[in-house]
């Protein structure tokens, strides 16, 4: 006979996953944590073969476990789908977008508000990062849907949306000292991929240049710039207030443009190939 995979404790499987500890999965779910361990066990006698191996205090999925924990996502998925359509539970399913803080203001609002008129019941769990971060959620299956900024002609990774420049921004009142060379640069720390462009730009063309400021915020970004502090290298698309282009005012070095692509897991369910329909048609107009 075959066996039947125990929902709760896939549930469990996928929830201690994601947040990479069974304790806390244990403390989200509402179960000890022995009630936990027997759910994985039980799960591990329905597959007939070890699903985790402990590496330090923790766990981690084998081969056959991350096998198993593919078809786990999308099994929790649809059944929770289709709980919230019958109104057989108050927990509604959940979808999961990344987004890079450039793009939260300008993508997030619309989205989810297109998205609710046609899944009101659905709940969309956002997570703001970098490229590289969103690319290893998605390729781990922790996110279904993400926008990212790669190199033009980077097809490694998801769907090319639009391209867009790359520019150097100020604050309104630039004044000599901010095109003086060493330019006084503000920058996301590393790894970034605009603070990777900046500065080969700047090596390319033999300029000076110290960093001023380092963040892992894009809001401190402009913060810094509004303060006069240095200069930056982002895309030119809807500048926040204070916020102005000085490439050709400080005669900057030229930047390639950056692509935005689409990142999707490997398999969606019906609500997460949704979210992906409503922003293709919103970023489709970014470019």
């Amino acid at each position: 006979m075959r066996s039947t995979f125990d929902m709760d404790a896939l549930r469990t499987m996928v929830v201690g996953t994601d947040l990479q500890s069974f304790a806390r999965a244990a403390s989200q779910l509402g179960r000890s944590q022995s009630a936990v361990s027997m759910q994985l066990k039980k799960l591990e006698e329905q597959a007939g073969r070890p699903l985790f191996r402990r590496i330090g205090r923790g766990l981690v999925p084998t081969e056959a476990g991350d096998a198993l924990l593919n078809y786990a996502r999308r099994i929790v998925a649809l059944n929770d789908e289709a709980a919230t359509s019958l109104g057989a539970t108050a927990t509604a399913a959940t979808v999961r977008l990344g987004l890079p803080q450039d793009l939260l203001e300008d993508i997030m609002p619309g989205a989810l508000a297109k998205f609710a008129r046609s899944r009101p019941n659905v709940h969309v769990e956002v997570r703001a990062g970098r490229n590289h971060v969103l690319a290893e959620e998605i390729g781990a299956g922790r996110l279904d849907v993400a926008l990212g900024f790669f190199p033009v002609g980077s097809d490694t990774h998801g769907t090319r949306v639009c391209s867009m420049p790359m520019v150097w921004l100020s604050g309104k009142g630039v004044d000599e000292t901010i095109g003086a060379e060493p330019l006084p640069l503000v920058l996301y720390d590393h790894p970034c991929l605009f603070r990777q462009t900046a500065l080969q730009a700047l090596e390319r063309k033999k300029m000076r240049w110290r960093l001023v400021l380092t963040t892992p915020s894009v809001p401190g970004i402009w913060a810094a710039l509004r303060s006069m502090h240095g200069i930056t290298v982002r895309t030119a698309h809807r500048l926040p207030a204070g916020i102005r282009d000085v490439s050709s005012e400080l005669n900057l070095p030229k930047l390639p443009r950056v692509e935005l692509r689409m990142l999707t897991a490997s398999r969606l369910s019906p609500a997460a190939s949704d979210l992906k329909g409503v922003l293709d048609h919103i970023v489709s107009q970014l470019g």
